[in-house]
């Protein structure tokens, strides 16, 4: 045989070879690690899950440091596989990892509340195969909303609301998800954090469904700052079950002082169809200081 038709001959069995050789590993990444859109083909069109989650700021001290909780957070976050959900606390370099480690599924909006890629930002993560953001905007909770990185209610930590209108592509269907942090010391600042929010909320005057989601920092159905936005059934709560706790400093085991601090409202043509804590962890690992809220909505 010609020496050159054997060496490639012999070159053609070793490709051969090796891709029968990987294929079983391929396999096994596809089957178990389906992508989240994949996940989610199966569902109702009209059923959106959507999530709050205080994620902790990054911090680099241990036991509870962002690179141990990193991949916690991954996988919780999986398990929840939400269309759209706000965050509280997300530092910008913190923001990014969580974004890559969604496997491309995910982009996000925010501004960080010093201003720029500074401070603590309010970002709202939404599935890119799924939800398209059609405008945006960012205000701060004060008496000068639309000043970057204003506060004038005795509060030392800047507070904010990120919102976005979006379109659904799987229904046509247009709504708004608006996510906040209220503040953690001051009663009256939450009073009149909740009092602008439900002031923005009218000035919307729009028929569009809204859900508003974030850490309130005010134990539900017990503070000013909840009836101020519920009153009159302004906006109303995903939660129907009995009362239970959100806050836990990494513990498992909910602050029963605080209560649930976490919320998920609705306004408009929106139907909740289940809401629930997310008690996530690994290994004794909690992904965050928080449980998140989750709920799946009709809209």
């Amino acid at each position: 045989m010609n020496p050159r038709i054997l060496i490639i001959a012999c070159l053609a069995l070793v490709v051969l070879g090796c891709q029968h050789a990987q294929s079983p590993t391929a396999s096994a990444a596809t089957t178990t690690r389906p992508t989240l859109a994949a996940a989610t083909q199966s569902a109702d069109p009209r059923e959106l899950t959507v999530m709050t989650f205080n994620l902790r700021y990054a911090s680099i001290k241990p036991p509870n440091a962002w690179w141990q909780r990193r991949s916690v957070m991954r996988d919780c976050i999986r398990s929840v596989n939400p269309d759209v959900f706000g965050t509280q606390e997300g530092l910008y370099p913190q923001l990014k990892d969580i974004e890559a480690d969604q496997d491309g599924q995910y982009a996000w909006i925010g501004l960080g509340r010093d201003g720029g890629s500074k401070g603590e930002f309010m970002a709202v993560f939404y599935r890119k195969s799924r939800l398209d953001p059609i405008a945006y905007d960012h205000f701060w909770l004060s008496d000068t909303p639309n000043v970057i990185a204003s506060t004038t209610w005795g509060n030392s930590n800047r507070r904010m609301v990120t919102w976005v209108r979006f379109k659904d592509r799987q229904t046509g269907r247009e709504f708004y998800y608006w996510n906040t942090h209220l503040d953690h010391q001051i009663q009256a600042a939450r009073e009149k954090s909740a009092q602008l929010i439900r002031q923005r909320l009218e000035a919307l005057n729009t028929t569009l469904p809204i859900i508003l989601g974030g850490d309130f920092n005010a134990m539900a159905k017990s503070n000013k700052a909840y009836d101020i936005l519920t009153e009159g059934g302004f906006v109303k709560d995903t939660w129907t079950g009995d009362e239970a706790g959100t806050f836990h400093d990494f513990t498992g085991t909910a602050n029963p002082r605080l209560g649930r601090i976490d919320w998920i409202f609705t306004r408009g043509d929106v139907t909740p169809e289940s809401t629930q804590i997310i008690r996530f962890q690994e290994n004794n690992q909690y992904p965050s200081d928080h449980f998140p809220v989750a709920a799946k909505l009709r809209l």
